[in-house]
């Protein structure tokens, strides 16, 4: 069982989609994540959003212009996803035994992103095969970004994934570190609770 599946019940999409409405409501920035990404990409790239959510990185994303996927094993998150953006491909599937023949996706995705603590709250010993699945449908030169939390104070579970077992994942999936950074923002990267990681195919 995945720890966000111990966490939440998966029944927690509404609220989660709440919270960030009332985030931007204030005048806060809720497209960091996206913005970081779409800086990275040329024009019309294809995106996968793994453990997309609500949707809120790859909504933005494809008002950007590029050509998106989002998959995540929450129901109640992706019936959220779906009411905000219809038009858009959303597939209810298992990051541990994600299979893009399956589900009809081609492998040949610019970038895949994995935002919000998605690789922490994975089912504990699944990380490199998640990690293995999801730099597998990147096109050689691909990158593979993720943003997670690494003590306490960034993670709503127990510390588990630290970052050289991160990158051993990485490296053992055939990605190359690009670059790491500390915030969405793109601030450098201190040796501190949240990481901000580029890795390319």
């Amino acid at each position: 069982m995945s720890r966000w599946r111990q966490l939440t019940g998966e029944k927690s999409g509404q609220d989660y989609a709440d919270r960030f409405a009332e985030l931007a409501r204030s005048g806060k920035d809720t497209h960091g994540e996206a913005r970081f990404c779409a800086a990275l990409l040329p024009d019309g790239a294809r995106v996968l959003d793994a453990g997309c959510g609500t949707g809120r990185v790859m909504i933005r994303l494809a008002q950007l212009g590029h050509d998106c996927v989002g998959v995540d094993l929450d129901a109640s998150m992706l019936a959220v996803a779906r009411e905000q953006a219809p038009e858009l491909p959303w597939h209810q599937a298992d990051l541990a035994g994600f299979d893009p023949d399956r589900l009809g996706l081609a492998a040949d995705f610019d970038l895949v992103v994995a935002a919000g603590n998605v690789l922490p709250l994975l089912a504990p010993g699944t990380e490199a095969e998640v990690v293995r699945r999801l730099a597998s449908v990147l096109r050689p030169g691909g990158l593979f970004v993720a943003g997670f939390g690494l003590d306490e104070a960034h993670l709503p579970v127990p510390p588990g994934l630290t970052l050289a077992q991160y990158d051993d994942h990485c490296a053992a999936a055939g990605l190359t570190l690009v670059d790491r950074f500390a915030t969405w923002d793109a601030d450098p990267y201190d040796d501190g609770g949240y990481a901000v990681t580029v890795h390319r195919r």
